[in-house]
């Protein structure tokens, strides 16, 4: 595909649903962020992620979670494989107890058969202390063989047996290494109604950029199926920036970072906000974090195709195979 079809291909799909938020809500704890539409429910557009949750001190946990619902973050990301289990149980502790009616609770799991879902579903409604999630989200899948293996096993069976019993109210499925992949789930699954509300992938300038881009390829695809999008890695994991440190650990350093030289914080963010997302899920290990990017999702007002196409072209002389999208299968990081 060459790049002026692609782009417009972007463009397209910013078209295939309405960017526009509803005003401005309140709730028992104040105002509320700008909402877009999950499926037919209304959701804050910004969430927050649930890895950060896991791995940050438990102070700074419950203060972040704190401050998420005082910025009017209502949309609660996480994981069983947070941790493990580190993310859902702190979210037992701090958010569910107290604000779990006026919240949207999401967590996933990367089970890989029918069994070990149950067992997923099940441990995460403990460890959360509640009878329900709002969305269920088959998680990380990595190929097309992963998807046909995941079906095949009763991944998909198992939690339409969970939604049946009340337990989880919508489905969905994730992933960060192969586009294939969640066009393979789409295929698979089309025909009928689909059993999917909602589908997350990365979305950012350099993804965009990219011949293997979720952007291009899954983003137009799932508003025909009925399917509304969840951005991640709108920072590419932190690689925008210069390095990571997590418990005073450097985890990774990036010699020559996207961010400041070419984009702001707040450039990702508004280009990921710009297309037909619902949520932009973001991580956070301090309420500092948390509180910046709330304030970009309110300062956030419009970006054209133009203005998209300038971010993308910023990141051209960093889209190296492996240096940013290290998520990504090694054949797809090329852009």
């Amino acid at each position: 595909m060459d790049r002026r079809t692609f782009l417009k291909l972007i463009a397209g799909a910013a078209a295939t649903a309405p960017l526009a938020a509803f005003g401005s809500q309140k709730d028992t704890w104040g105002a509320v962020l700008p909402q877009r539409l999950l499926g037919k429910t209304p959701v804050t557009c910004l969430g927050l992620g649930g890895f950060h949750i896991g791995w940050t001190t438990e102070p700074l946990a419950q203060a972040t979670i704190e401050a998420a619902i005082e910025e009017g973050v209502r949309f609660f990301d996480t994981a069983e494989s947070y941790g493990p289990h580190t993310s859902e149980e702190r979210y037992g502790r701090y958010l569910t107890p107290k604000y779990r009616d006026q919240i949207y609770l999401m967590t996933k799991s990367a089970a890989t058969t029918a069994e070990l879902a149950r067992e997923h579903i099940e441990g995460s409604l403990r460890r959360m202390k509640t009878d329900r999630v709002d969305l269920w989200q088959i998680h990380s899948i990595t190929s097309p063989e992963d998807v046909d293996d995941r079906l095949k096993n009763g991944v998909l069976t198992e939690a339409l047996k969970a939604r049946a019993e009340g337990k989880i109210a919508h489905i969905g499925f994730t992933g960060h290494a192969s586009p294939y992949a969640h066009l393979r789930m789409l295929e698979q699954t089309s025909g009928d109604a689909s059993p999917f509300v909602a589908s997350q992938f990365p979305i950012n300038p350099l993804d965009a950029a990219s011949k293997h881009s979720f952007t291009g390829k899954v983003l137009p695809a799932l508003a025909p199926a009925g399917i509304s999008a969840l951005a991640m890695k709108t920072l590419a994991d932190g690689r925008f920036f210069g390095r990571k440190v997590v418990n005073d650990q450097v985890q990774w350093e990036t010699p020559n970072p996207i961010v400041p030289d070419a984009l702001s914080v707040a450039d990702c963010i508004h280009f990921a906000l710009s297309l037909p997302i619902s949520i932009l899920i973001t991580g956070a290990e301090n309420p500092e974090l948390l509180r910046e990017k709330a304030q970009m999702t309110r300062d956030f007002h419009k970006l054209d195709a133009a203005q998209r196409e300038a971010l993308i072209a910023r990141t051209l002389p960093h889209a190296q195979e492996g240096k940013v999208e290290y998520y990504k299968s090694p054949e797809f990081r090329v852009s």
